[in-house]
C-alpha cells in the first residue's frame, strides 16, 4: 500500500509565528493557494481513501488536494489532530520565550521530555495519533494508495516511529505547508519512507518553507 502523509496549508498563524496547536484557524490566502496546488500536483494520482483532521485548516487542504470530483471520499479523524499546546496557544514564540524560557528551551532542545503547560506530551499525541493511522489504512489493498492530511506534530511523531528514532529527534526534519510524505509497504508496521517533506508543488529546490512556531 501506499500512504500519502501531507501537512495543512499555511494559516495566518503559522506565518505569524503564532502556536496554534487545537485552535482551529482556517488557512491563509497562501495556504489556500499551496492546498490548490497540491490537488494539481494529485490531479492524476489515483487515491483510494482519504482522512484529514478535523481542524478546518487540514480539512481544507484535503478537500483542494482531493479535488471536486473526489472530495466526498473524505472522512476525519480526531486522532489526527494537533498537538494541544494548551496555555501558549495564540502566543507568538517570542512571547513563550518571556513567559516560559525553561520549557521552550527544552521543547527544542529535547522535546521528548516537554508536557505542554495544560496540553499534551509527544507520547500523548503518538498515543491517540498512532492508532489514527491505523485505522486510516486498515484493509488498503497492496496497489491501494490512501491520502492523509493532518499537522506538523502529528506527521512528525508518525514519521519517527516509521523511521525508528526516537521523539528526540523530532526536529532532524522538516514538514512544510502541504508537504508529501510518502510511505510505501505491506501494512502499517512495515513501512519505508520514500518520499521526506516533498513540497516541490509550491517551493523551489532549495526554498525555506520553515515555520517560526510548533
Amino acid at each position: 500500500m501506499r500512504i500519502l502523509l501531507a501537512r495543512h496549508g499555511e494559516t495566518p498563524w503559522n506565518a505569524e509565528g503564532r502556536y496554534q496547536g487545537q485552535e482551529d484557524i482556517a488557512l491563509s490566502e497562501v495556504g489556500e493557494r499551496q492546498a490548490a496546488l497540491l490537488g494539481q500536483r494529485l490531479a492524476d494520482v489515483r487515491i483510494d481513501r482519504a482522512v484529514a483532521s478535523p481542524l478546518s485548516r487540514a480539512d481544507r487542504t484535503a478537500r483542494l488536494a482531493l479535488g471536486a470530483t473526489r472530495e466526498s471520499m473524505l472522512r476525519t479523524d480526531a486522532g489526527l489532530a494537533e498537538i494541544a499546546h494548551g496555555t501558549w496557544e495564540g502566543l507568538l514564540a517570542s512571547e513563550i520565550r518571556e513567559r516560559d524560557p525553561e520549557r521552550l528551551a527544552a521543547w527544542r532542545d529535547a522535546p521528548d521530555t516537554v508536557q505542554m503547560p495544560g496540553g499534551e506530551s509527544l507520547q500523548q499525541v503518538f498515543d491517540r495519533a498512532w492508532p489514527a493511522f491505523a485505522r486510516a489504512v486498515d484493509g488498503l489493498g497492496p496497489d491501494d494508495t490512501a491520502l492523509i492530511v493532518a499537522h506538523d506534530a502529528v506527521n512528525r511523531v508518525i514519521l519517527c516511529r516509521v523511521l525508528g528514532i526516537p521523539f528526540s529527534k523530532l526536529w532532524t526534519f522538516r514538514q512544510a505547508p502541504t508537504t508529501l510524505n510518502l510511505l510505501e509497504g505491506p501494512d502499517v508496521d512495515h513501512l519505508d519512507v520514500v518520499r521526506l517533506n516533498d513540497c516541490a508543488h509550491h517551493t523551489a529546490f532549495f526554498g525555506e518553507a520553515v515555520h517560526r512556531a510548533l
